[in-house]
């Protein structure tokens, strides 16, 4: 099964090779047909601690690094 790639922007990079990403989606809401934005916020493990916040980067899934991470930066 191929790996997920995911969007979006680093909104913390205060940790040691980490960095969280935020992801948003869009959708159509089935009642109202309003397009409504949700978002969710991944950690992903950035081992050379390259991106700061405000950069769009893309991550994969990968398997458990700690706790919190499974997924990886690919490249912005």
């Amino acid at each position: 099964m191929p790996k997920r790639i995911l969007q979006g922007v680093v909104t913390s990079d205060q940790n040691e090779q980490t960095v969280t990403v935020s992801v948003e989606r869009r959708f159509t809401h089935p009642v109202l047909k309003k397009t409504i934005r949700k978002s969710k916020k991944y950690r992903a493990h950035d081992p050379l601690n390259t991106f700061k916040v405000g950069d769009t980067v893309r991550i994969q899934e990968c398997a458990p690094i700690s706790k919190t991470k499974r997924w990886e930066v690919v490249a912005n």
